[in-house]
């Protein structure tokens, strides 16, 4: 599903290199949840980027589904990017002056899919986060909770291959956190990949693998590896 090989990304400005990844190694097969954590400047977020395409690197091999990423074009990343990749972040993301159902179908216009084909899959996402009745609604009148089930509802309605969320439940209180995990869970339940990145231990320990990053290196503690590939399960 993702994998990367002794991946390497480094910021540089006039005077100073920051090496946000070092020989990054880190495998995910279709069909786990793993939560991803580590103090702030690790490289979590970094990796999470260019999980999703957003942003390029220095060195190593990323595949996804079994492709080279680092061989296609910016316009086949965003192809790549738009067919098998939903994103759930932190802000929510949504555009105000959008209604439920029209934020859902934003990246569907990109796929160029009909509008009836869009309302179809834009529904179908919200009556699994339980929200169908609010399709007309706005943002701003959704609370926190809702709002994230709707950026859920948003990434989940393009089937993506991959589920890439960016600490999901921080601007959320812990009632609605756990509302919100329970949600993931319920999605991996049903066959869903997703890598979470979040700097709360307690919800990292509900997803299937907890791996750390520290100094840009990912430690898997079931493993005890360091620097190495984590190897392919059977």
């Amino acid at each position: 599903m993702l994998q990367m090989k002794s991946l390497c990304k480094i910021y540089r400005t006039a005077l100073i290199e920051t090496h946000a990844l070092r020989h990054f190694n880190l495998e995910v097969q279709a069909g786990e949840f793993v939560a991803i954590t580590g103090p702030s400047g690790s490289g979590k977020s970094t990796f999470l980027t260019i999980a999703g395409l957003l942003e390029a690197f220095e060195d190593g091999q990323y595949l996804l589904d079994g492709q080279d990423v680092s061989r296609l074009s910016d316009a086949q990343r965003s192809r790549l990017r738009n067919e098998k990749i939903g994103f759930i972040f932190q802000a929510f993301n949504l555009i105000p002056d959008l209604n439920v159902l029209d934020n859902i179908e934003v990246p569907l216009r990109y796929r160029g899919l009909g509008r009836e084909e869009r309302q179809r899959r834009a529904r179908e996402a919200l009556a699994r986060v339980g929200l169908a009745a609010r399709e007309r609604h706005y943002p701003a009148e959704l609370s926190g909770g809702q709002q994230q089930r709707v950026a859920i509802a948003r990434a989940l309605a393009g089937s993506p291959r991959l589920l890439l969320a960016d600490e999901p439940t921080g601007n959320l209180d812990s009632h609605m956190a756990r509302s919100v995990m329970d949600l993931l869970e319920a999605l991996h339940r049903e066959g869903a990949t997703i890598v979470m990145v979040t700097h709360d231990l307690g919800l990292a320990a509900r997803a299937q693998r907890h791996v750390h990053v520290m100094d840009g290196q990912a430690v898997d503690p079931a493993n005890s590896l360091h620097s190495h590939p984590l190897p392919a399960h059977a």
